[in-house]
């Protein structure tokens, strides 16, 4: 006998439409948001939306919304009060209660700090529904915000940023992009941390007047400085390696996130890099060459994606990877050209890409997954961005294409020289037949002759280490 497969846990979204969002850009958030509680592993079941001059101070929704949603998962639908209420005896006698009995309104004081854990559901019990395990809200929560909601819902409430942080620390492979999400997740945790009313008052170990949560705050501090002086080192070693790369010719691919970035690095370069047609499925940069391999040789780097309102924090953790755009000298700006919502999304990718200091560089954009767009539109796209390369990334001939414009861009840079390298100094002619376009060489009593079609930054170097300890 077979076992039923497991089922995922649900969620509800929750969304507040204000005056200045358009009824589009919010259908869009709210998709968008659902896209991403479905890469957390949830099943989106339900959706509370409302229309608001401003989000409510204490729990975003109006009365009325808030015990809309709770009658989805089971909660209150009110904030109790965490104020415990003191009954004497008589109205004990009078109601009928036991002197042991807990306060109704305590709910909320007890054990407060106990959230259920993020992508854990209840055993199957058939003889009730499923309860949502999750409300995920499309706007920045306050702790405070947050806090109430949990109360009202009985669910636990995570807001976009939160969502976002838990699908990067899920994602998260190489060393530094671990180091990354922690430090953007503990810069997200540590507001959030609450006491827990039965052990507020326990002083043991701690410095005088110094809660837990003091503690556990100082703990994450200290973690935080730990983390970056971890990432300096890495940080240190990136750029030793990008000196080491300096002058070669480099085209970062940018753009929004599931934008195709991955499928298009691994037919540009042959290699094996993860392609998953999920959100934020790259968190590392990936730096290839392209192949087939060209004179100079070409390396190509897959950048971290973006999406709206992405959280400050993983801008600043994730600003070393993306150095990798901004000492690009092509930026090629991908986007999914079968979403309606492209022209926003590149937007937000250019928008980022300024707010590091990345969008200098030459760019082009590139239509990808035209193959999804049909003929008509096509031509429409044709007329809006002339300057465009509409491709798929699954079309051999649409690649090729897009390498052999690869090639010309940086062609155009390169420079006719001739060097005579000595004898002495020969594993220069082995680098310049890596790193520049070698069109003829003949070997002399003096050394080796080339002439070469190279990067004006190379031949410097070259040049450089020519003349050193060169007779005068």
């Amino acid at each position: 006998m077979s076992e039923r497969p497991a089922q995922r846990p649900t969620a509800i979204l929750v969304g507040v439409q204000l005056p200045t969002v358009r009824d589009e850009e919010h259908a869009a958030d709210l998709a968008e948001l659902a896209r991403l509680v479905d890469t957390l592993g949830y099943e989106v079941v339900g959706t509370v939306s409302q229309r608001r001059e401003s989000l409510s101070k204490s729990v975003v929704l109006g009365e009325g919304k808030l015990k809309e949603l709770a009658e989805l998962t089971g909660g209150r639908g009110y904030v109790p009060s965490t104020v415990p209420l003191k009954k004497d005896k008589a109205r004990q006698r009078r109601e009928g209660e036991a002197d042991d009995e807990p306060d109704e309104d305590a709910w909320a004081a007890e054990d407060d700090d106990q959230v259920p854990i993020v992508g854990k559901d209840e055993p199957d019990d058939p003889g009730r529904p499923r309860r949502p395990k999750l409300v995920a809200v499309d706007h920045e929560l306050t702790p405070s915000q947050a806090r109430n909601l949990e109360r009202a819902t009985g669910a636990p409430v995570l807001d976009r940023t939160g969502v976002i942080v838990e699908i990067f620390h899920r994602h998260a492979r190489s060393r530094e992009a671990r180091l990354q999400v922690e430090l953007a997740r503990l810069g997200y945790v540590a507001p959030r941390l609450r006491e827990s009313a039965s052990r507020s008052e326990r002083q043991a170990g701690r410095g005088a007047g110094e809660t837990e949560v003091e503690l556990d705050r100082r703990r994450i501090r200290d973690r935080m400085a730990e983390i970056r002086r971890e990432l300096e080192a890495v940080h240190r070693e990136q750029d030793h390696r990008r000196e080491h790369r300096a002058g070669q010719p480099t085209v970062a691919l940018v753009g929004y996130t599931n934008a195709g970035k991955s499928s298009l690095m691994r037919a540009l370069t042959g290699s094996e890099v993860l392609v998953a047609d999920q959100l934020f499925a790259t968190l590392d940069t990936t730096i290839r060459a392209l192949w087939p391999e060209s004179h100079p040789r070409i390396l190509v780097s897959d950048t971290v994606g973006f999406i709206k309102k992405l959280p400050h924090d993983l801008v600043a953790s994730f600003r070393s990877t993306l150095d990798e755009a901004r000492h690009a000298g092509l930026l090629l700006y991908v986007v999914d050209a079968s979403d309606p919502t492209f022209r926003e999304q590149y937007e937000v990718t250019r928008e980022v890409l300024r707010e590091i200091g990345a969008d200098r560089a030459p760019s082009r954009l590139v239509l990808n997954k035209i193959d999804r767009v049909p003929e008509p539109e096509r031509e429409t796209l044709r007329r809006e961005f002339p300057d465009a390369i509409l491709l798929s990334a699954l079309d051999k001939a649409d690649v090729a294409h897009l390498r052999a414009q690869i090639v010309e861009f940086f062609g155009k840079s390169l420079l006719d020289a001739e060097l005579l390298v000595p004898w002495n100094k020969h594993a220069i002619v082995a680098s310049l037949h890596a790193e520049a376009q070698v069109l003829s060489e003949a070997h002399e009593e003096a050394g080796t002759r080339l002439k070469v079609r190279i990067a004006p930054e190379t031949l410097s170097r070259v040049q450089a280490a020519l003349a050193a300890d060169a007779p005068a």
